[in-house]
């Protein structure tokens, strides 16, 4: 989907423009991504909840500024796992792709 390996770049946000082995495009229309950002905010919110449960729980509820470095450390972290992941879901639910067994193979 993506023109670089996740690891290869830090973050290259470039897409192929159709897939390789069935040509799907990755593009069905214009402006089409924007709907992305909405899975993201899901993984961020999820993350959030996540992490302040752990420090809210184990660190006997630190200080205001403990939660927000470590908050936003953790989702600049995985930031283009979540891009790369919420492109890919959206695609997938919103785009009209369906799985053809003929290239399960390729």
């Amino acid at each position: 989907m993506f023109k670089t390996k996740l690891f290869e770049q830090w973050y290259d946000r470039e897409m192929l423009p159709t897939c390789a082995v069935c040509q799907q495009s990755f593009e069905p229309e214009p402006g089409f991504y924007y709907g992305a950002m909405f899975v993201s905010y899901a993984f961020s919110v999820a993350i959030t909840f996540v992490v302040g449960f752990v420090l809210f729980n184990f660190f006997n509820d630190p200080e205001l500024w403990v939660y927000m470095i470590t908050l936003l450390g953790v989702v600049g972290l995985v930031w283009p796992l979540m891009y790369r992941y919420s492109r890919a879901i959206f695609l997938h639910i919103f785009g009209g792709i369906r799985f053809d067994s003929k290239y399960a193979k390729e």
